[in-house]
């Protein structure tokens, strides 16, 4: 069972997650608080060559570009799980570098600030497809398959996490609907 973040000593890492590590971070953490990142916001913008597309087929996963802010989840972390926890984000997360390993602050919902290991987006990386109209994120979503599953689920699982944890991200919202409506065949969308 998973300890309340004010009962955490000190020595605690965190993780701030943003897309499906809300909800499926995959390592062992012994809480989990809504949390606020300032300076980066929520952007599906990294072409997906492992996790949900391939390189031949392309699809598009989430990441943190600088500028605004981001609500998202801060999972706790012992001192002692640290190590595994890190070479499995590691591993999870920077299958082709595209992402910056970062420490931010973030606000927990409780009004604390703690240190979190954060993965930015380098606008560097081939990888960075920058910012997409929702049409051409939609297009490059549908039927994109990577060895983490359909790119459409992903998309999915997130709009719906971020809901049920009362956070508003309209272009994440309006990009589940656009996909709902093409699964039903009212958008009109030409698979790329």
């Amino acid at each position: 069972m998973a300890m309340d973040a004010t009962d955490i000593g000190s020595s605690a890492y965190w993780v701030f997650g943003y897309g499906s590590l809300i909800w499926n971070p995959g390592f062992a953490h012994v809480a989990a608080r809504p949390a606020v990142l300032h300076g980066a916001h929520r952007s599906l913008c990294i072409y997906s060559h492992h996790h949900r597309g391939t390189p031949e087929r392309p699809g598009l996963v989430f990441g943190l570009v600088e500028g605004g802010s981001c609500r998202g989840m801060a999972f706790a972390v012992t001192e002692a799980d640290w190590p595994g926890v890190r070479e499995y984000l590691k591993a999870r997360e920077q299958v082709t570098s595209v992402y910056r390993e970062a420490t931010r602050r973030v606000r927990l919902d409780d009004g604390r600030e703690v240190k979190a290991l954060a993965f930015l987006v380098d606008r560097h990386h081939d990888q960075y497809a920058g910012r997409l109209t929702l049409a051409e994120q939609a297009r490059m979503v549908i039927g994109a398959v990577g060895s983490s599953g359909n790119n459409v689920d992903y998309v999915r699982n997130t709009a719906r996490h971020l809901a049920e944890l009362g956070i508003r991200d309209r272009q994440v919202m309006a990009l589940a609907a656009l996909l709902e409506a093409a699964e039903a065949g009212g958008a009109g969308l030409e698979v790329a």
